[in-house]
């Protein structure tokens, strides 16, 4: 399902939903990022995905990174909450949802890097200077920048 991203767009559709959903953090030995490439905008993202009925929000970040790029995780923090009402994501199917999300850190515990390609093109790690000029929506670089600066607190918004 196709999808576009608005941020602070006065042109934006109206939200009709609001999905709890997790992004994640997964830094390697150099605090290097995990990045997605997307396969519905092309875009580069942190893995992530929407809670499933039944699951805890940690658990959908664990499943989320496993099926999106291959890497079994264990969440080990916060990185902050994510509930901006001027992001909101269109579906090609008529949903327009506001971006209600935490984003947590984890770290590797094992399985092999790989993008799934129904979900993700590409999986790979980036250092904090190649961000610059990257395909990456505000919302994420935000929450990547926010990881980096290794805030004492979670940010909340």
């Amino acid at each position: 399902m196709a999808r576009r991203d608005f941020y602070d767009d006065p042109a934006a559709p109206k939200a009709n939903s609001l999905v709890p959903a997790t992004t994640v953090v997964v830094p390697d030995g150099n605090r290097r990022v995990l990045l997605i490439r997307r396969s519905d905008n092309g875009l580069w993202a942190l893995p992530g995905g929407t809670m499933d009925v039944g699951e805890s929000l940690p658990d959908t970040a664990v499943r989320e990174v496993k099926e999106e790029t291959g890497l079994d995780v264990e969440v080990t923090g916060i990185v902050g909450t994510y509930s901006d009402p001027r992001h909101v994501i269109a579906y090609d199917d008529g949903e327009i949802r506001q971006q209600f999300a935490i984003c947590f850190e984890a770290r590797i515990v094992g399985g092999s890097l790989l993008a799934d390609g129904s979900e993700a093109k590409d999986a790979r790690f980036f250092a904090a200077p190649e961000l610059d000029g990257l395909n990456i929506h505000p919302s994420m670089l935000l929450r990547v920048t926010h990881f980096l600066e290794s805030r004492e607190t979670p940010h909340i918004g």
